[in-house]
């Protein structure tokens, strides 16, 4: 038995989509614990490229079962979008996609009012209603998969979530009212759709652990968007960082066996926030050139800096990750000469730790230590021993400054382009 949490280690977009496909198929089964269609997932294969939001990516190896668990919030549209997409490859889902029954709606009011918050409060949010079905989730008001059952009660609850979403649509955003019996339709609708997928997520994975079957934990965002432990307020609405992976799904910490960090050889940061090591220069923009920076969710540029090995640490820490995957090594070798942050001054002084509050990591000082680059293109190269002495030295500098043991290499976007030590 072997169950594995893959956790985003930075501010997202570390390539999980891709270590998620690599590793899958030693797993038999991927399970999604937390976030909703705000993820991008990409994967290439040969020459095509798929994008997901929702589903596992483990869904593009024939053999693995994909879950989406209950800490998942689920937008109905995004998901028959997904799905649809999916069975046009010829790729077969039918018995192979599981969805807990205990998954929280993301209903057009929540889009909505994501959108329109965001135009007076901006945090950087997708405008996807991520943040606002988990509101109403914490508060005890929100919508789940089970409660397509009962049509009566369904309707009861969007009457009276509606009944206060559409005062704040009116006397706040100035906007028209939504229609209870046109959402109640379009979500039935939905339920027909979906019902074969539906199931209790938590009894199913516990089951399949205890007849031996390995499960592989895939997150969304990165741990330092985590709600709890990230750069608040700029951070999702729920938990990316490893312990999300229990609350997401039922499985109990004591059956945890592993956690891999995914860890980008540089870092980038999408929408507001602090962002240390954050270059607005030319190394800058070479980083997002060649990098192909932006976002697979919203196309939004990133924001792009060196490798802050303090906040990897901190990421570390906080998730207990014992070995990492290394993405986009390979973007680096555009460079005659790399720098890595060490730690942070704050006031000419170095800090102890990782600063959890805004305030002072706005105003930190990156202290860097900078490495000789390779400068050459290291996109074909299969082995470790075949990189430049360089390259090696970069890596071996991060594994010993972040503390960790480094088991994956991407070299470039396609699965054949990956070095498994």
């Amino acid at each position: 038995m072997n169950v594995t949490i893959l956790v985003g280690s930075q501010w997202g977009d570390e390539g999980k989509g891709k270590i998620v496909d690599i590793l899958s198929n030693k797993f038999d089964i991927v399970a999604r614990y937390q976030g909703g269609a705000n993820a991008g997932h990409t994967i290439v294969i040969k020459d095509k490229q798929y994008i997901l939001h929702l589903i596992p990516s483990g869904i593009l190896r024939e053999d693995v079962v994909c879950v989406i668990g209950n800490g998942v919030v689920i937008d109905p549209i995004a998901l028959l979008e997904e799905i649809h997409f999916l069975e046009s490859q010829n790729i077969n889902i039918k018995g192979r996609l599981f969805i807990s029954q205990n998954a929280h709606l993301i209903m057009p009011y929540h889009k909505l009012l994501d959108s329109l918050k965001e135009n007076t409060d901006k945090i950087g949010t997708t405008g996807r209603g991520i943040g606002p079905c988990y509101i109403d989730k914490y508060a005890r008001k929100g919508i789940r998969i089970v409660d397509l059952l009962n049509k009566e009660d369904l309707e009861k609850k969007i009457r009276k979530n509606l009944r206060e979403k559409n005062t704040l649509l009116k006397n706040v955003y100035n906007h028209d009212e939504l229609d209870v019996e046109s959402i109640v339709k379009e979500y039935l609708a939905f339920d027909k759709e979906i019902d074969p997928y539906i199931t209790d997520v938590s009894t199913y994975l516990n089951n399949q652990i205890l007849a031996g079957k390995n499960v592989l934990m895939e997150g969304a965002q990165g741990a330092l968007l985590d709600v709890n432990f990230g750069t608040y307020p700029y951070v999702t609405s729920s938990n990316p960082t490893s312990g999300g992976a229990c609350t997401g799904t039922g499985i109990p910490p004591t059956k945890i066996t592993s956690v891999v960090g995914i860890v980008k050889a540089y870092t980038t940061r999408v929408g507001n926030g602090p962002f240390p090591t954050e270059l607005l220069d030319a190394d800058g923009e070479l980083l997002r050139k060649v990098g192909a920076e932006f976002g697979a969710t919203t196309g939004r540029p990133r924001r792009c800096g060196w490798f802050d090995a303090e906040l990897v640490k901190y990421s570390r820490m906080v998730n207990g990750i014992e070995r990492a995957a290394i993405t986009k090594l390979d973007v680096l070798g555009a460079f005659d000469k790399i720098k890595v942050c060490v730690g942070y001054e704050l006031n000419g002084k170095k800090l102890k730790s990782f600063p959890t509050d805004i305030v002072r990591m706005e105003k930190v000082t990156p202290v860097y230590e900078t490495l000789p680059g390779w400068k050459s293109d290291i996109s074909d190269i299969r082995s470790y021993e075949e990189l430049p002495s360089e390259a090696k030295n970069y890596l071996d500098f991060i594994s010993e400054q972040c503390g960790f043991e480094i088991s994956i290499i991407s070299v470039g976007p396609k699965r054949v382009q990956t070095i498994e030590l």
